[in-house]
């Protein structure tokens, strides 16, 4: 399959804001904006490598997520390079730098409506885990 089947969803109250705190702390790029008459964003889609995360203004319909739980994992290269980018932008870091016991170097941080993005170079599809859940069962 040459493009990924999964598309995370998020509301926000102030889709402007999370627009400019994405692309300042995590370095997302805009993929599509689309807005109503009043200005007010509907639908936008943002790139974070070859993922995609859409989210638009919260309703009746589709309140916002507020970090109602669990929470959105990013593969990427360099995690020690890209918190430092997002704790300059002002992000807050809830879960420090550390690297995990399957080899794996992570960190969390909130965007400004409460949302908890994880990120990390641990990649499900390279990842040998029918080795290790044989070994767990043994």
């Amino acid at each position: 399959m040459e493009h990924p089947t999964v598309f995370p969803t998020l509301s926000y109250d102030d889709p402007q804001a999370a627009i400019e705190f994405l692309v300042a702390a995590f370095g997302a790029e805009r993929h599509a904006v689309y807005t109503t008459d009043d200005g007010t964003i509907h639908h936008a889609e943002f790139r974070l490598g070859n993922g995609i995360v859409m989210f638009g203004a919260s309703s009746e319909r589709s309140q916002a997520t507020r970090g109602g739980g669990g929470g959105i994992y990013v593969v990427i290269t360099d995690p020690d390079e890209h918190c430092a980018r997002a704790r300059a932008a002002g992000a807050e870091i809830v879960m420090e730098l550390h690297d995990t016991d399957y080899g794996s170097r992570d960190y969390g941080a909130k965007d400004p409506e409460g949302n908890t993005w994880y990120f990390g170079t641990y990649q499900p599809f390279a990842y040998e885990h029918e080795s290790e859940q044989a070994k767990a069962s043994a």
